[in-house]
């Protein structure tokens, strides 16, 4: 393991007093209303380079996947976009107290997730940027999602402003809560479905009742047996999974010829050793399965074209099964900015980061490093592949759905800020008035026209025949 300090360890054995003094000293340095700034460097790099510095890492055939998903809106293009967003949020003011970040903390990474006691729960999923940084970058991350969903939804700057206000409005109260509680107190909070429905209640209408219903029953069955009834079939009475090139190839169409086996075993691998990760009881429930198929599958939209292999495990029949995605680590692209990590390898600075946030993660959370058919090394983190996992539809939401989901996600981000970082001194920064989301929502709406313009960088890359681009 590494010896890498939690963030925050310098600060928060002071005095709730010292802590205080702190968070308001801070805002001399970069006061509250200060980062309602943006303004593109005069050095800022083409948003298409930055794109194709990240693509040279990854497999070929996959990077015009990617190219033709961020290219199809603003969102999707943000959603690809957080290495340009990080080299833009180093420019802007800073309050200098740090806290573990997600890194890419946009609306749609927040969502409904399994706990181990099988509880539903609403958390923060996705950690591939994860690192001690700037508390405000995550919230101006977020923030930017919302303007940018809230325009391709027709709301209008007023609605706009209210959603981004209402989001970071909740970040503020929440902390300022966190400040007042135990160690213990803060490290226990959680979100769970059952009691943030009878927390927003009055202010949800019988629709909104009903689709809330609706997106928890649907995560429920949003687990292994759904992928694997979904990605398997029965083949010469062996379990396989059912290739869908490109998105889904099996290892063994993927595997250099005069290699036989050769990769199916690293990965085999790669499975048995990043055991050692996981607690003992989790190891040994893992070592009841045996792998049964590999193969290559393509996720999300920035993660597009990194290697991210699935592994079908069998238990105790072929109908006892257990998904998991082996998804390639690299450096966060918060590191230029806020510092290299301080881990031995990236898929553990993946896991460290979303155990630190996350109120509760996934009992098979683990890292491990392996060779791949280039025969490269590279860093890898590994989780099921599905487990309850509900996800808002941004494109479905009106103002006041957005404005409340706004404020969940606010909250669970102060929640996983408060974990890591000094909850005191955050609270003393951001204060009891609305300084802060007021100068959020004027920072969103500009980072949403540099948004747009970076999209359409990366149109005009593509119909120029810079880049090539890819329906899937």
């Amino acid at each position: 393991m590494s010896e890498n300090k939690p963030t925050g360890h310098d600060v928060r054995h002071r005095t709730p007093k010292e802590r205080v003094a702190l968070g308001k000293a801070a805002r001399s340095a970069a006061p509250r209303s200060a980062h309602a700034e943006f303004t593109p460097s005069p050095k800022r790099q083409d948003p298409v380079e930055v794109i194709e510095a990240q693509s040279a890492k990854r497999v070929r055939e996959l990077v015009p996947i990617r190219y033709g998903r961020m290219s199809e809106s603003p969102f999707r293009f943000y959603r690809g976009a957080a290495a340009i967003m990080a080299a833009d949020l180093a420019d802007t003011p800073c309050s200098g107290i740090r806290a573990q970040l997600c890194g890419d903390a946009h609306m749609l990474n927040f969502r409904l997730l399994a706990s181990p006691e099988r509880r539903l729960m609403f958390d923060i999923n996705d950690f591939d940027e994860t690192l001690p940084g700037p508390w405000e970058w995550d919230v101006k991350r977020l923030s930017a999602s919302l303007v940018i969903a809230g325009r391709a939804n027709g709301f209008n700057s007023k609605e706009r402003a209210s959603v981004v206000q209402a989001a970071v409005r909740s970040y503020r109260e929440r902390m300022r809560a966190f400040a007042g509680l135990g160690n213990l107190e803060v490290w226990y909070t959680r979100f769970e479905a059952d009691k943030m429905q009878k927390e927003f209640a009055p202010e949800l209408s019988d629709k909104d009742r009903l689709r809330w219903a609706q997106t928890r029953k649907k995560a429920h069955a949003h687990d292994t047996l759904q992928a694997f009834d979904k990605l398997t079939r029965v083949v010469d009475g062996k379990r396989l999974i059912t290739p869908d090139p490109p998105l889904l190839v099996r290892l063994e169409d993927l595997r250099p010829q005069g290699e036989p086996g050769a990769l199916e075993k690293e990965i085999g691998r790669l499975i048995k050793r990043y055991g050692r990760s996981l607690q003992s009881d989790r190891r040994f429930l893992l070592e009841s399965y045996a792998v049964a198929d590999i193969a290559r599958k393509v996720v999300g939209v920035g993660s597009v074209g990194t290697r991210c292999w699935i592994v079908l495990l069998l238990g105790k029949d072929d109908e006892d099964p257990l998904f998991l995605q082996a998804k390639e680590a690299d450096e966060s692209v918060l590191a230029p900015y806020a510092g290299a990590s301080a881990f031995r390898t990236q898929g553990e600075r993946v896991v460290a980061g979303q155990r630190l946030m996350q109120a509760t993660s996934d009992i098979f959370l683990g890292w491990e490093r392996a060779q791949g058919i280039d025969g490269r090394r590279r860093d890898f983190y590994v989780r099921q592949l599905r487990d309850w996992k509900g996800i808002a539809v941004a494109e479905n939401m009106n103002p006041t759905r957005m404005a409340l989901f706004g404020q969940l996600c606010g909250a669970t981000l102060a929640r996983a800020h408060a974990r890591s970082g000094d909850r005191i001194a955050i609270a003393a920064y951001l204060g009891s008035g609305d300084a802060f989301e007021r100068a959020l929502a004027t920072f969103a709406e500009l980072y949403a026209d540099q948004n747009e313009k970076d999209h359409q960088a990366l149109v005009d890359a593509i119909k120029a025949g810079r880049v090539p681009a890819e329906a899937a």
